[in-house]
């Protein structure tokens, strides 16, 4: 039986991307049509506003879930990549999908807990106190804990392409340029749970600083990736011999 042929990791390092993309559209667009969350402390209100957007919630944490299946598959094709190019640097390669992996897990505790307030309101009493501890869970977990770990996922993965040059170099100081960005939120994000505050824990400044300069890098990764392989490497990374 002949041996079936290995994936092209290029393309799907490139797929993977893709649907990042589309899932993290897909949040954007559901988000807008949440509104602003009101203060902690104002029960009543809490209450409300979560039983007004708990679809959209649910929404939100699906689309999540799925896009963190796909930064697993993109992780996984990068390290494969690089481990093919220069296998010396194949633990580096492990570092940065192992600070990955666990990013995406704590990512997804984040959603259980945003979801678990949904679910609060569903055939249910809604209970503010636990509402209120939930979100603050959820926004500590999307702050400075994952601030830590995407900076230390990004500065590996900017080695990793400068080392090996298996993708640009302009996408290297990228990720290095969201490593130190990661670095430089991770203790500001302490700042309070404020709605609408810049230096709130979890808010737009969260988004802004940190995970949307990391998702850029993803998506031109991608990009860069499936537009072919670079100068002496075959599509799964490896580099081409020349026989004599």
């Amino acid at each position: 039986m002949p041996k079936p042929p290995s994936p092209d990791v290029r393309r799907w390092v490139g797929i993977s991307a893709l649907l990042v993309a589309v899932f993290l559209a897909t949040e954007a667009i559901t988000k807008l049509t949440i509104g602003a969350r009101p203060a902690l402390d104002a029960s009543e209100a809490l209450v409300d506003y979560v039983q007004r957007s708990s679809a959209q919630i649910i929404v939100v944490i699906l689309a999540d879930t799925f896009l963190m299946a796909a930064l697993i598959l993109f992780l996984g094709g990068f390290r494969q990549l690089v481990g093919h190019a220069q296998p010396d640097l194949d633990w580096v390669g492990s570092v940065m999908y192992g600070a990955g992996l666990v990013f995406i897990s704590v990512t997804l505790v984040g959603d259980a807990l945003d979801g678990a307030t949904a679910l609060d309101v569903w055939d249910l009493k809604p209970d503010p106190s636990a509402i209120r501890a939930l979100i603050e869970g959820h926004t500590l977990i999307f702050g400075s804990i994952g601030s830590v770990l995407l900076a230390l996922v990004s500065s590996t993965a900017a080695f990793l392409t400068f080392a090996s040059g298996v993708v640009p170099r302009w996408t290297g100081i990228l990720a290095g340029i969201t490593a130190v960005s990661n670095l430089v939120w991770a203790p500001v994000a302490f700042g309070g749970t404020q709605p609408g505050s810049f230096l709130a824990a979890g808010g737009w400044g969260n988004a802004l600083l940190a995970i949307f300069p990391w998702l850029v890098w993803v998506l031109c990764v991608g990009f860069t990736a499936v537009r072919g392989a670079r100068p002496g490497t075959h599509p799964s990374g490896a580099l081409k011999t020349v026989d004599v």
